[in-house]
């Protein structure tokens, strides 16, 4: 079977080289939504002083909204001009919330219109959308998607966009997004477990085992097609699992440069050690792991499935084929165990992926990904590339 175009070894090399078709609200809502008409629809943005900035779209005065810009620019504005009409929906307003400075983390209940009236997300908004698109700082998938189940709408979140994310990320074909994602899942569903080998620039080689018990993958696809309550993820195009138990070491790179070694034990990160940088970078995550424990714990193993430029958000940079991630903390959207009551404190119930990615983690090397299926036993990434067997899987 001959390979897309966009998997080619020169585009696989250079993602930035890939061509892809310009960016349409149309297609996208159309695609992902299916269907839309007689959906009443909503997009929903975040700040530090939700009521003062959304009032008669103050926001657009300031250039540090740019998230918000964007969801105004691409979504607000051409739903106005014309794209709601012609999908069949109705309604297009556009709501502030109170920014949660955390990723995942709930949502206050308090949000605002752009008259600048106080309103009610579980009262006023929820119920009375079939599409509530959340474009913000912060993600909100795992809070929207125990409401979406609750209240019964359909929604996408997209924080933390860019002009590359709108050129490339969300400009994609997203039933092409969802069949590669399904090709990678079989390939690697009901996985006992997986090993990563990461490579240090000092020659050490870390290992960390994460036990899968043969569960089912999932994917982040980006299809919210139908009439089921259900919220996506977007940029998408990952395979992931919850991980059921975890030891081994792996590196980890912190905001401000610094280096460290984390141990893991019983699924849950017990240390920090440094390797370079600042000694009381790792003290500070030390002394939050022995505050409160469930920070440390993994709740997710996912892997990229599209071949996409790096955007400088995590969110698009995590979809690239030949990377992985690690995410601590809450993992009840993505099926998991771990919920916002278990944290000592409610800022501490984050989901916080950390990702592997050659732009992102130059210091240290994945040197190899493997998997563990009954007898079988597949290679899945070596140097930040997809193997033989992945490939091979997409081919098919």
């Amino acid at each position: 079977m001959l390979l897309p175009d966009y998997l080619s070894e020169e585009i696989m090399l250079n993602p930035e080289k890939r061509e892809f078709p310009q960016f349409s609200v149309r297609k996208l809502m159309s695609t992902v939504f299916e269907p839309t008409a007689g959906c009443r629809v909503c997009i929903l943005v975040d700040f530090d002083e939700p009521q003062k900035w959304i009032k008669d779209f103050a926001f657009l005065e300031v250039s540090e909204f740019s998230v918000q810009r964007k969801a105004y620019e691409n979504f607000y504005q051409t739903f106005k001009d014309g794209v709601m009409e012609e999908l069949g929906m109705h309604g297009g307003e556009m709501f502030s919330y109170y920014c949660t400075h955390g990723s995942n983390l709930d949502l206050r209940d308090e949000c605002f219109n752009t008259a600048g009236e106080q309103l009610s997300l579980d009262r006023d908004i929820y119920p009375h959308y079939d599409i509530i698109l959340c474009i913000s700082t912060w993600s909100a998938t795992a809070p929207l998607t125990a409401k979406c189940k609750q209240y019964g709408f359909r929604g996408a979140t997209m924080h933390g966009m860019n002009d590359i994310i709108l050129n490339s990320g969300l400009a994609v074909d997203y039933d092409e997004v969802s069949a590669d994602a399904e090709k990678v899942r079989l390939a690697m569903t009901q996985a006992d477990s997986i090993e990563i080998d990461f490579t240090l620039e000092d020659g050490r080689v870390l290992t960390a085992w994460l036990g899968l018990d043969g569960q089912e993958a999932q994917k982040s696809h980006g299809l919210c097609k139908g009439k089921a309550p259900d919220v996506a993820n977007l940029p998408a195009g990952e395979v992931y699992f919850v991980p059921c138990d975890a030891r081994g070491e792996f590196p980890m790179k912190y905001e401000d440069g610094t280096l460290g070694v984390l141990t893991v034990v019983d699924r849950n990160i017990v240390k920090s050690t440094l390797i370079e940088g600042n000694q009381s970078t790792i003290d500070e995550h030390n002394a939050r792991l022995a505050d409160d424990p469930m920070t440390g714990t993994l709740g997710e193993l996912g892997f990229g499935t599209q071949v996409l430029p790096v955007s400088g958000q995590d969110i698009q940079d995590e979809k690239v084929l030949g990377t992985c991630h690690l995410a601590t903390g809450r993992d009840d959207h993505l099926g998991g165990d771990i919920v916002p009551e278990m944290f000592k404190k409610h800022e501490n119930s984050t989901h916080d992926d950390i990702l592997f990615a050659p732009h992102k983690t130059p210091n240290f090397d994945i040197s190899e990904v493997r998997m563990k299926r009954g007898d079988q036993e597949e290679v899945i990434i070596q140097h930040f590339r997809p193997s033989e067997y992945i490939m091979n899987a997409l081919c098919s």
